[in-house]
């Protein structure tokens, strides 16, 4: 991230919760249907219209250490996925498909169709927005895709997640969240900040949507073909969730997209928008300025 618009927002000592709040203080704050309540949506910048779909048990701020530089260039928005962050739970079934659609509704009522927004989505959010691109399709100029399951891929020896009790102390609380980060998340522990370790606790805390028992099935893979417009993806090369390798994912998405364009961004993790947020947002601008 260049370093005049890092140096103040993400300087270390720096309270997570103000770091927060500075990035969402010109943010403007809209809400479409989902379920019984909203979907919330945050937007920055101008420009061309680009929509962030972030992880499972996640939330906007997945992005906020990319929402600083994209801003400049585009329209930036960010939205929390049904159940998720600020969110209400999507109408039944509770599945990727009703997330899915809650989303495409929000982006036909805010983004309009001859705009042609461009959709980034990482993780669960690729999973989310494949099944939205079905109701969009013409509405939409391209799809980026990071670190994605629900390719019917093995997903490698299984983890057991340390999980948060209520018997525990503030500090026993922050090593939970901060060792799934070290899991699952961020491949070099020491770049686990207070910031990062903040934004997992919260998130995990608003997370109504259980995402991870959709992580082994298909339907990224079989349902992709049927999106019509170009697919991009990045990936971080040492994602513990790439299994068995990255190109191996870049191999299933190729499938139903032989013109994909790929970007593996060296020494970073799953949250590669986090870990590495320089490459990301290099790697990104350069993709959707082909």
């Amino acid at each position: 991230m260049p370093q005049d618009i890092a140096a103040d927002l993400f300087a270390p000592g720096r309270k997570p919760q103000d770091v927060v709040a500075a990035i969402e203080a010109d943010a403007k704050i809209l809400e479409t249907p989902c379920g019984d309540g909203s979907l919330v949506w945050r937007r920055w910048g101008s420009g061309e219209p680009i929509v962030l779909a972030h992880g499972g048990s996640g939330s906007w701020t997945h992005w906020i250490k990319t929402i600083p530089v994209l801003k400049q260039h585009y329209e930036v928005w960010a939205v929390d996925l049904p159940g998720l962050g600020d969110s209400a739970m999507p109408h039944h079934p509770h599945t990727p498909e009703s997330c899915g659609k809650a989303v495409a509704l929000g982006i036909k009522t805010l983004i309009p169709r001859e705009r042609q927004a461009r959709i980034v989505a990482f993780s669960f959010g690729s999973h989310v927005c494949t099944y939205a691109l079905l109701e969009l399709q013409e509405w939409v100029a391209d799809f980026t895709i990071s670190g994605c399951a629900a390719l019917g891929m093995p997903q490698g020896p299984g983890i057991e997640f340390p999980r948060e009790r209520s018997t525990m102390t503030e500090a026993e609380k922050i090593e939970v969240h901060r060792r799934l980060l070290e899991i699952l998340m961020i491949a070099k522990p020491e770049r686990i900040d207070p910031l990062a370790v903040h934004l997992q606790a919260t998130n995990v805390g608003k997370a109504r949507f259980r995402s991870r028992p959709f992580a082994r099935s298909d339907e990224i893979r079989r349902n992709l073909p049927d999106v019509r417009v170009p697919v991009r993806a990045i990936w971080g090369a040492d994602d513990s969730t790439a299994w068995p390798s990255v190109d191996a994912r870049y191999g299933a998405l190729r499938e139903g997209h032989p013109e994909l364009v790929t970007h593996t961004i060296p020494d970073a993790g799953h949250w590669v928008m986090y870990e590495q947020p320089d490459a990301y947002v290099a790697a990104l601008i350069d993709m959707l300025r082909r």
